[in-house]
């Protein structure tokens, strides 16, 4: 067998092997999560506590984010019907101009949650950042978690190493076509935080102070 031969078979092996850790780490997270993944929030008990997890308000081009809508929609359902008192809305500050949290307590406000009610987490740039700072810094084990379904597995999966109680009521999908980048992004990031969490030992990037919501 000449080299490029061994070259090649090597390179195969390796893509082979990635493969069957992407495909056995996404069905790690996503069987050991889903029994936690609820449509109903006559499921919930009512009074809870929601970590709302950011993303842009907008698209890259411009138009409204479907994904951020449909969550502050399913957040502002919640507390209108007594199933959550108070939110931490968790996501990325990482300038004057884009600030995830900010946008999202804007948006709650509109539709009639107060001031009152919401916490601000501006050091949720990852994750695995808000679901630790959810309950080191806020002092929050029991919550409600509102994301769309592909985004709850992993997000639940987290909490479950840091054992949390916690369950996702999940927002809607948005119903035009997106691109499928997000998607395939969330399969490598399901293996990514089974590497965070149980090779690398990843911690969040600004834990900070304890901020007790004192609820």
């Amino acid at each position: 067998m000449n080299l490029w031969k061994r070259i090649l078979k090597g390179a195969a092996m390796a893509v082979s092997i990635l493969i069957i850790l992407i495909i056995s780490s996404n069905l790690w997270v996503i069987l050991s999560t889903r029994s936690n993944v609820l449509n109903d929030q006559q499921q919930l008990k009512a009074g809870g506590v929601a970590l709302v997890l950011g993303t842009s308000h907008r698209m890259i081009s411009g138009v409204p984010n479907p994904f951020f809508e449909n969550r502050i929609a399913t957040a502002a359902n919640l507390y209108n019907n007594k199933k959550v008192v108070h939110f931490i809305l968790s996501g990325d500050n990482r300038t004057r101009y884009y600030n995830e949290p900010l946008e999202m307590k804007k948006a709650l406000m509109k539709l009639g949650v107060p001031a009152s009610a919401i916490t601000l987490d501006n050091a949720g740039l990852r994750t695995l950042d808000s679901i630790v700072r959810c309950k080191e810094v806020f002092g929050q084990s029991n919550i409600i978690i509102i994301t769309q379904p592909f985004h709850s597995y992993r997000a639940l999966f987290i909490s479950n190493f840091y054992h949390m109680n916690a369950v996702a009521l999940v927002a809607q999908e948005p119903t035009q076509d997106i691109s499928l980048q997000i998607y395939f992004r969330e399969y490598l990031a399901r293996t990514k935080a089974i590497l965070d969490l149980y090779i690398l030992r990843t911690e969040p990037r600004h834990l900070g102070d304890k901020e007790p919501l004192g609820l």
